[in-house]
């Protein structure tokens, strides 16, 4: 959740003409990582939540993507804080589907 937020921060200063380009691309790739967390913690075995954990993994893929992308552009700088939140996010979503990949292995 703290990295969608820092992100919708951060797009809040991209150009007016990226509001339905980039700016919600970028947002709502953000608002997934902790969307599909939530999604296959609600589902009903390790084997799905395993898959949204995926999926959120691409998610994150693609937020750092579209952050790049966006300080080529230079609509905006590459800001460390969301650099290292995102890296943070990445190594928690690497330790939960290892561990759901050991509970589904033993199911």
């Amino acid at each position: 959740m703290k990295l969608a937020v820092m992100v919708y921060r951060a797009t809040s200063r991209f150009p007016r003409q990226e509001i339905y380009g980039l700016t919600a691309q970028v947002r709502k790739s953000a608002v997934s990582i902790p969307s599909n967390i939530a999604e296959g913690a609600a589902r009903n075995s390790a084997r799905e939540l395993h898959h949204f954990f995926g999926v959120s993994a691409g998610s994150l893929a693609e937020v750092e993507t579209q952050l790049e992308l966006a300080a080529q552009l230079e609509y905006a700088e590459r800001d460390a804080a969301i650099g290292q939140q995102a890296q943070k996010v990445g190594m928690l979503l690497t330790g939960l589907r290892r561990s759901c990949a050991a509970r589904t292995d033993s199911i």
